[in-house]
């Protein structure tokens, strides 16, 4: 193993906060491996970049020498996590939650080694639960706890229902941690509340409490909001290798780093001199690529990597971009919207027109398919397509 220091600071990367630092170092002083845990309730079927923020800092950990544990939360994906929900969610069935790890498995294994990885589901033991230990769970928390989340408070105060199985929620995912007598567990920063949890009960079992490693939530290829398939702003990880590709690098000058430190595998020593290379006149699209390449080669391998550049740069998902493919640059205070741009471009005849192809799914960016949200970030630049013959490579320049 690495020394204390050295594995601290690859923890740390990226990590928006470590608790409790103290307590991690002397777990990591014991010079065991540790017990590294992180859950994913299997709400659908595929994953984005993201997502896949979490499971980089597991293989970070694995690298390491510590024990992974990654968690499928077939018993709470069925209670639906509550997090940042201003309504109650509709539970999945058995069947979309089993169907949804499978592929879930089949893509963390893209990042994490199989070899090297425990496989957990949560079900295991909470379906093993008595009635009195479910109640003795339960006894854990007070409702006043609970409204402490600014979820429930806010649903509360604004008259919102709230049903009693979402107030277990949090409890469950605790105590996962006790039935996996984990050292570390990895959130979101949305996670903090259940994260927080899961040190509580420990202590309340009669085990050590386990340290907490947040990870923030990654900005999508607009700029602004969390990446999110909903929003068209998500890099999916099954998509083309070209489509990928292309997204990555259209990406804004403003995202580089921060994808950087949480997408990639290189040191921090070769990205910061990506960035003096930046500062002294090097072309950010070249390093953007670089960036590129190596998400492409990560799930579908070397030669796709080494082709990517061309699917994504002559073609479409339907057919071949024009040879005199037109280049368009625009100007905004603002990230807009894609009907905007389109009408703005000249692509359509009118605004009108750029919500009817968008309603149509008549709209591509870089390949894929997107709806009215999508929004076009300042200084990103898309390949976009409306309609079946209207292309233009498009660069939204600050004004």
């Amino acid at each position: 193993m690495k020394s204390v220091e050295e594995q601290l600071a690859l923890i740390k990367r990226g990590a928006e906060e470590v608790l409790v630092e103290s307590e991690l170092i002397t777990k990591l002083k014991q010079g065991r491996p540790l017990r590294i845990k992180a859950g994913f309730d299997p709400t659908a079927p595929d994953l984005h970049l993201g997502h896949t923020v979490l499971i980089n800092k597991l293989r970070q950990f694995q690298d390491l020498g510590h024990h992974i544990l990654f968690l499928i939360g077939d018993f709470t994906g069925m209670i639906g996590d509550p997090t940042g929900k201003s309504s109650t969610r509709p539970p999945l069935t058995r069947d979309q939650v089993l169907a949804n790890a499978e592929t879930y498995k089949t893509q963390v294994f893209k990042i994490l080694d199989p070899e090297k990885t425990e496989v957990v589901f949560n079900s295991t033991w909470m379906n093993a639960l008595s009635p009195v230990e479910f109640i003795r769970l339960a006894s854990q928390a007070t409702v006043a706890r609970m409204l402490e989340r600014d979820d429930f408070s806010k649903r509360y105060t604004g008259n919102q229902p709230i049903a009693i199985h979402e107030f277990l929620y949090p409890l469950v995912q605790g105590y996962d941690s006790v039935a996996l007598k984990a050292d570390v567990e990895l959130g979101g920063t949305d996670q903090k509340f259940n994260l927080l949890m899961g040190r509580e009960l420990q202590r309340a079992y009669g085990q050590e409490s386990q340290c907490i490693v947040t990870m923030p939530l990654l900005e999508g290829l607009d700029g602004v909001k969390k990446m999110s398939k909903s929003l068209g702003n998500y890099v999916g990880i099954q998509e083309a290798p070209g489509t990928m590709y292309n997204k990555l690098v259209s990406m804004p000058d403003t995202l580089i780093w921060r994808y950087f430190e949480l997408l990639s595998f290189r040191s921090m020593d070769e990205i910061n001199q990506f960035k003096k290379d930046v500062e002294t006149g090097a072309n950010p699209r070249d390093i953007k690529i670089k960036l590129a390449e190596e998400i492409v080669e990560r799930f579908h391998g070397e030669e796709a990597a080494r082709n990517a550049h061309r699917s994504s740069g002559n073609r479409l998902k339907e057919g071949e971009l024009p040879d005199d493919l037109q280049e368009i640059e625009l100007s905004a205070s603002e990230a807009m919207p894609i009907a905007a741009v389109l009408n703005k471009a000249g692509l359509v005849k009118n605004a009108a027109g750029a919500r009817d192809l968008l309603a149509a799914g008549s709209v591509r960016i870089d390949g894929a398919v997107v709806d009215r949200n999508f929004l076009f970030a300042l200084n990103a630049e898309h390949v976009c397509q409306a309609g079946k013959k209207s292309f233009a490579r498009i660069k939204l320049k600050s004004e």
